[in-house]
């Protein structure tokens, strides 16, 4: 084992973050969230005046004032819209307010107007952080490299006058400048930005590198394969903005018909108002009937029965550490049939811990602490999970000097004055009379290590690592990322839902992959190992064009091309990246792996509450509409009736805010299918499906 002498995030990429971070979107810095906080907080002040009976010139203003500010935007919109000869509903919405306050119901149309507002400005903001994200995704490739000229010189240039052809010096703690092939010395290099992978991949002459990644201790040559334009981290990038761009628009219910309902409501009021008038029947009289029939049919019910349930789930899955970033998402997360998942950081914490402590001498403390005492002056991954798991036991290290470091072997250093020496179990320094002794150190523990220790760790999927005193074996180490304890509860709850097994995609190597997946109870013949981003890409769309709504959980850079791509994408939280983190759908800000399934269970129930408001509020428009088509609907009736039934949505749609909507959004429960009508409960073993 080898140690990185620089941090995992060395202090270039703190620059970097910062850059990333300066460049950041400021919410206020969209139109579109400045007029929705105008139009919000001049709806608050003119609220308490209007319900505690103020008199009408002080509210009045303000809800004006509301109308301009919020519906302004949306209005135009719906004008450009009118203008290609299409009307939507945002038009409709304005329309519909001012309907509502030339009857004196400025409050409701106020309200309207605030909610279609606000849901613009929210979409706005996800819209430029994801932009965000994708321009900040090119900080992990440096920005210069060093290139040998061809008299043995070097040179400093900026990465994108890099060619294929050239020879790079990559030296320990540098960023890789391009993607290309090892010509000479041997490192480790962490690049689980390119294939998540937990721990750093030795590298020798032969291996590939990738841009972008960040180099260990040694200092390699490298000869440069792809133009910077096509290296791995560019694909990523475009490959991103491409699933983004190109991703089916999803919409709500009530947008997928508002065309037909729009023309059908203005068509019928014009035609409520303009065939009895040209008959001969008198003004006043028919415009307060097609005014009736206008305020009845609006669909300001059908709105907020669609709204309400889908922001009260959103809420509620917030309390419990799921942020949903749309109600448009909320409702896609109850269509999901597939479900495919990270390996690293998703289904396992994504940090090694020593799991295993076996001493062949002596006590186990004793391992611990001499082994933690050499490890203590590297900051490599496996020798922090050593010092951790000393630190945890309480453990007093002491002092070490004479410290070493071999890319691939490991450390060498002296404690308590014996020479110890952590280590991989066989593989050893190519010369030098370091090597001679080293190699005369390890003959003899491995030559008892390997047939027991070793072979039982490395078989359990773990990375042994041997340590030596003064040539004695004390003992094996055993390192590995531990799988989430409640991974294999969220692989069961998922099968539940969708009725079939989750897939397992990864870029880690085959044999891990495997052993994890046996482990959380996925299917052999559901793993897909050592894939690259743009493999996980392509094995989301053929999901998809077999008619999949696939849901993708990761937490990785490598993973958000497969959420930008996915029907809907879920970030874990604490260590998701920035880019899977705005590029996903939602994000499990808590790490809590079982919200998962709990958040899909939600928005079931809340795409069920939203059938059940559709048909209160269809029912109360259809009944008010024929009542004023043949009969006589006096307007306060039909205002009273109108608001009545949205009350009624509104309330009933409240219901996802309680607990107990949380809580009782259990798997067995909402295991009724990717829609939620009660098809897809399992009654046998998980249903196969190839990618």
């Amino acid at each position: 084992m080898s140690s990185t002498l620089s941090s995992s995030r060395a202090p270039g990429d703190v620059r970097e973050g910062a850059a990333v971070l300066r460049r950041r979107t400021r919410v206020l810095a969209l139109p579109e969230a400045r007029w929705a906080a105008a139009a919000l907080l001049l709806f608050l002040l003119a609220l308490p005046l209007d319900l505690l009976g103020a008199p009408a010139w002080t509210w009045a203003p303000l809800y004006a004032a509301v109308y301009v500010t919020g519906g302004w935007e949306p209005g135009w919109e719906g004008l450009k819209a009118l203008r290609d000869k299409t009307l939507d509903v945002d038009l409709l919405m304005v329309v519909a307010a001012l309907g509502a306050a030339a009857i004196g119901q400025f409050l409701d149309g106020a309200l309207l107007i605030v909610i279609f507002a606000t849901s613009g400005a929210l979409e706005a903001v996800a819209t430029a952080r994801t932009a965000d994200s994708v321009r900040g995704l090119l900080d992990l490739a440096p920005t210069t490299a060093t290139r040998l000229r061809t008299d043995g010189t070097e040179e400093t240039v900026p990465t994108e006058r890099l060619r294929v052809g050239d020879t790079l010096v990559i030296r320990p703690g540098e960023r890789v400048g391009a993607d290309g092939r090892v010509l000479s010395g041997s490192t480790e290099i962490d690049q689980a930005t390119i294939t998540g992978e937990p721990l750093p991949v030795p590298k020798r002459p032969g291996d590939e590198v990738f841009a972008g990644t960040l180099n260990g201790t040694g200092a390699v040559r490298v000869h440069v394969e792809r133009d910077p334009s096509d290296s791995v981290i560019a694909r990523i990038v475009k490959m991103v903005e491409e699933a983004s761009e190109t991703k089916a628009p999803t919409q709500l219910f009530i947008e997928k018909i508002e065309q037909r309902y729009s023309i059908g409501m203005v068509t019928a009021t014009l035609a409520l108002f303009l065939i009895p008038l040209a008959l001969g029947a008198d003004v006043r009289d028919t415009l307060l009937r097609a005014m009736t029939f206008m305020i009845v049919a609006s669909p300001c019910a059908v709105v907020l029965a669609t709204m309400p349930p889908l922001l009260s789930a959103i809420a509620n899955a917030g309390r419990h550490g799921v942020l949903v970033k749309s109600a448009v998402v909320m409702e896609r997360l109850g269509r999901i049939d597939t479900v495919a998942l990270d390996k690293t950081g998703t289904l396992t914490e994504g940090v090694p811990q020593v799991t295993d402590v076996r001493p062949l001498t002596g006590s186990g403390t004793d391992l611990l602490t001499l082994a933690a005492a050499a490890e203590h002056p590297s900051e490599h991954p496996l020798a922090r999970a050593v010092v951790e798991a000393a630190r945890a036991r309480g453990l007093a290290l002491p002092p070490a000097t004479d410290f070493t470091s071999t890319p691939g072997v490991g450390v060498t250093a002296t404690v308590r004055g014996a020479t110890i020496r952590v280590g991989a179990p066989s593989r050893l320094p190519a010369d030098g009379p370091a090597a001679t002794a080293v190699r005369d150190l390890e003959a003899a523990a491995v030559r008892d290590l390997e047939a027991a220790a070793v072979r039982d760790l490395e078989a359990a999927g773990r990375t042994a690592v041997v340590v030596t005193r003064e040539g004695e074996c004390l003992g094996v180490l055993g390192i590995a990322d531990r799988v989430r304890p409640d991974a294999p509860a969220t692989i069961a709850a998922l099968t539940t839902l969708t009725g079939t097994g989750p897939l397992l995609l990864t870029g880690d190597n085959e044999p891990a992959a495997h052993r994890l997946a046996a482990e959380v109870g996925i299917a052999g013949d559901d793993v897909h190992a050592g894939l690259l981003p743009e493999d996980k890409v392509e094995a989301v769309r053929r999901l998809a064009a077999r008619g999949h709504q696939v849901l993708v959980v990761g937490d990785g850079v490598n993973d958000a091309p497969a959420l930008a791509a996915a029907h809907t994408g879920v970030a874990m939280g604490r260590a998701g990246s920035d880019l899977a983190l705005e590029t996903a759908d939602a994000v499990v800000v808590r790490d809590e792996l079982t919200t998962v399934p709990q958040v899909v269970a939600l928005s079931r129930r809340a795409r069920r509450l939203v059938t059940q408001n559709l048909v209160i509020a269809g029912t109360f428009i259809a009944a008010l509409s024929l009542w004023d088509l043949f009969g006589t609907l006096p307007l306060p009736l039909g205002v009273a009736g109108h608001e009545g039934s949205t009350v009624i949505v509104g309330l009933n749609g409240l219901r996802l805010l309680r607990e107990r909507a949380w809580r009782g959004g259990t798997v067995t429960e909402a295991a009724s299918g990717p829609g939620g009508t009660g098809q897809g409960a399992m009654s046998g073993p998980a249903q196969k499906r190839s990618v």
